[in-house]
């Protein structure tokens, strides 16, 4: 089994940089509020299915 010489430096070894949308829907508080109502409405759900077996 041979192994490739790979270039550390390349292009693909770096991430990607996010987007300016992105950012801006990672640091803002009402985007981040909906989402945490969201995951708790899931998380109740689940709750009630689990209670009801």
């Amino acid at each position: 089994m041979t192994t490739k010489n790979r270039e550390p430096y390349k292009q693909a070894y770096y991430p990607p940089v996010p987007t300016r949308f992105t950012r801006y829907m990672r640091t803002s508080l009402v985007w981040q509020f909906f989402r945490f109502i969201i995951i708790n409405f899931k998380i109740l759900k689940l709750l009630f299915k689990a209670h009801k077996a």
